[in-house]
This record gives C-alpha cells, sequence and structure tokens, in this order.
C-alpha cells in the first residue's frame, strides 16, 4: 500500500474512533507529503482540525460566560481566568498550527478552484478563531488576515464555482458569521448571507433541486442566521449575547 493510501485510511479509522488528535496527526503527516489533496482528504483533514479546536472553542465560551459572572477579584474569577487561559494557549497553538500547514502545504499545491477556495476559507475560518478570544493588537491582525483571505475565497469562488456549489456557500456562511461576531455588524453579515441566498436560488430554480443536497444544507444555515439577524435589524430578536449563530 502506498504511504499517501496508508495515511488516509489510518486517518479514516481514527475518525470512526472518535480519536481526533490522532487523525490530525495521519492528516498533518498527509499535507507534507505536499500533494493536491483529493476531496475526501481535503474533508478529513478539515474534519480533524475542527473536531479538535471546537471542543476547545466550546470551553474558552463556556469559561468567559462564568467569569463574567463573578465578582472581580474574586477568586473564583481568578481561577476561571488561569483555566480560560491555558484554553487560550491551546486554541493559539491549534491554529498556528493549521494555519502554517496551510500556507506551506496547502494553498501552494492547491490547483483547482474548489481546492483554492476550501484552503482559503480555512485559512479565514481560523484567523476568526484566533479573533475571538484575542485582544488589542493581537486581535486586530487576526481580523485583519481573516477578511484578506475570506475575500481572496469569495473572489476565486465568484469566478470558478457555481453560486450554488456547496464550497461557495459554505464560504458565504462563514463570511457573514465573520462579520456578525467579529467585525460587530449584522448589517454586513445579512448583506453577504442574503446575496449568497439569491443567487444559489436563481441557479437551483432554474436546474432544478436535482444534484444539490449538501448545497441545501447550507442554504438552511443561511437562511436561519439571515432569519435571526434580519430580527436584529427591525429590532425583534434577542440580545446578541443570546444569539445562537450557525457555522459551516
Amino acid at each position: 500500500m502506498k504511504e499517501r493510501e496508508k495515511v488516509v485510511r489510518l486517518a479514516k479509522l481514527a475518525e470512526q474512533a472518535e480519536r481526533y488528535d490522532d487523525m490530525v496527526e495521519f492528516m498533518k503527516k498527509l499535507a507534507r507529503m505536499d500533494v493536491d489533496m483529493s476531496a475526501e482528504e481535503r474533508l478529513l483533514f478539515s474534519v480533524g482540525f475542527k473536531k479538535t479546536i471546537g471542543a476547545r472553542r466550546a470551553s474558552w465560551r463556556t469559561l468567559e460566560s462564568l467569569e463574567q459572572k463573578v465578582t472581580a477579584g474574586e477568586q473564583a474569577g481568578v481561577t476561571i481566568n488561569g483555566y480560560k487561559k491555558k484554553v487560550e494557549d491551546e486554541l493559539r497553538a491549534v491554529c498556528n498550527e493549521v494555519l502554517s500547514i496551510i500556507a506551506i502545504h496547502c494553498l501552494p499545491l492547491a490547483n483547482s478552484g474548489e481546492n483554492v477556495v476550501f484552503f482559503y476559507k480555512m485559512k479565514g475560518d481560523y484567523y476568526r478563531y484566533l479573533a475571538e478570544f484575542s485582544a488589542g493588537t493581537e486581535r486586530k491582525a487576526a481580523t485583519d488576515q481573516s477578511l484578506m483571505a475570506y475575500q481572496h475565497a469569495m473572489v476565486v469562488a465568484s469566478s470558478e464555482l457555481s453560486p450554488a456549489h456547496q464550497f461557495r456557500l459554505g464560504l458565504a456562511l462563514n463570511f457573514s458569521v465573520f462579520f456578525y461576531e467579529i467585525m460587530n455588524s449584522t448589517e454586513r453579515a445579512s448583506q453577504v448571507a442574503k446575496q449568497a441566498l439569491d443567487e444559489a436560488n436563481d441557479e437551483i430554480n432554474s436546474a432544478g433541486v436535482e444534484g444539490y443536497k449538501d448545497s441545501m444544507l447550507m442554504m438552511q444555515l443561511l437562511k436561519e442566521n439571515l432569519a435571526l439577524w434580519t430580527s436584529e435589524l427591525t429590532g425583534g430578536g434577542t440580545s446578541k449575547d443570546d444569539d445562537v449563530v450557525m457555522e459551516g
């Protein structure tokens, strides 16, 4: 069995066993082979890191919420803050590793529009994750990098992928979340989501829904977010802290 095939097989086994740290190690090994990843390999690479980072993002949000509920100076607050910083260090390490791999081993080898969009979107996502917990100049740098990555992906997607392509819709979904959560711009988030939905609907109405199963899921998430944001803009929504925003 070729080494590339062996690594992919091991990554799939690790996923089935829910050993995501192992899955990540296998996919890092694949990325460092400097290959233009297949659709299956892309998915394994993304899922492994997303599972790893997702648990830490959830932990950070829980700790952030707990910290806001205690009085300044209380011992409980000091303990929570110390633990939160530990989680932040882990988040920073994972994000920086992913971004390094994408820059060195993934984007230079991406030969298709799909792969270019996929990895620039992923770059935008992981800089967004950094911006979520950062402050000051670190947050600004992460925000700027995330914005540029998403914008580049949008340009390529507009010329290389159809409006109803699942990658183009997933990109619009996460870019709109970036505007909402990082830039605090509900209006801009709504504009991105609405444009993506309108363009995709035009294509699907012309071609029929057959073959658009994955795209329909992305469209549903866009619709849910757009409904939430529209409600906010018209004064009928809950506070931003209570909102549950969907992302891809």
